[in-house]
């Protein structure tokens, strides 16, 4: 059965993009059909699986304006069972042409429905903000991943966040939940890293998930090439992490 996990945070920098990646990259090699749709104008995750914006004729842009099947924009990658469907800078203005628009809110979630059984999951990586981009991922997902990046203020804005995704449960997806909250850009040698991740799972009580993602330069490094970190460098500590948070996230159903 199918399950859509929507990656979002508000805050930016705190690697909603790399965890989208590199989760489904993950889960692809261990044999799961996965999607990954790049609802970022910024299209870091379409970049990152290793397609070139410039050469696209259309994207998820055309899919929720202009009502083009899902599957006639979808891209495979070059891990098999990893496809994505891409972003553009077009879909910057989408959120002002989804106001007047009717069901503005369930315009994603209209189009998933046509996946018909061709994935097992899909990951939507959002925009930094909680806009109409962000509700129509809320709208069609069944959970939420909310990296933390273990810094000062990790916690600012996290509270408003949760009570858009009870507004969201609440009018317009009573199944949503949140599926996991992840650290991220962890560093075990500094007091504050240490005191943000135990200031997160208190807050959080007991959606953190025990994996988390240090900070690695081969992580970086990886979306200039175009590729996952599985495939850039699977050794690497970043890699491992990842690797963990895939197996985490399949016993969690």
């Amino acid at each position: 059965m199918l399950r859509v996990t929507a990656c979002t945070n508000q805050k930016g920098g705190v690697g909603k993009t790399t965890t989208v990646v590199n989760l489904a990259a993950y889960l692809a090699l261990s044999g799961i059909s996965t999607l990954v749709i790049d609802l970022d104008p910024q299209g870091n995750a379409t970049s990152g699986l290793g397609v070139d914006r410039r050469l696209l004729d259309r994207s998820i842009y055309e899919v929720l304006i202009d009502r083009v099947p899902i599957g006639d924009v979808t891209l495979r990658t070059q891990l098999e069972g990893l496809d994505v469907v891409p972003s553009s800078p077009s879909l910057s203005g989408a959120e002002i042409e989804l106001v007047g628009m009717a069901a503005r809110e369930r315009r994603l979630a209209a189009c998933l429905s046509e996946l018909d059984g061709a994935y097992e999951r899909v990951f939507i990586d959002c925009p930094p903000s909680l806009g109409l981009l962000t509700v129509n991922a809320l709208t069609a997902a069944d959970g939420v991943l909310i990296p933390i990046q273990t810094e000062y203020y990790a916690l600012e804005g996290l509270s408003q966040l949760v009570n858009t995704i009870r507004m969201v449960r609440a009018g317009l997806n009573p199944r949503l939940e949140i599926e996991g909250v992840l650290l991220t850009m962890y560093d075990g040698r500094t007091n504050l890293s240490v005191q943000v991740a135990a200031e997160v799972r208190r807050h959080m009580n007991g959606t953190v998930f025990d994996t988390v993602v240090p900070r690695s330069v081969r992580l970086s490094e990886a979306p200039s090439h175009g590729l996952p970190i599985a495939l850039y460098d699977p050794t690497s500590r970043g890699a491992r992490a990842y690797g963990e948070l895939a197996e985490e996230v399949v016993s969690r159903g």
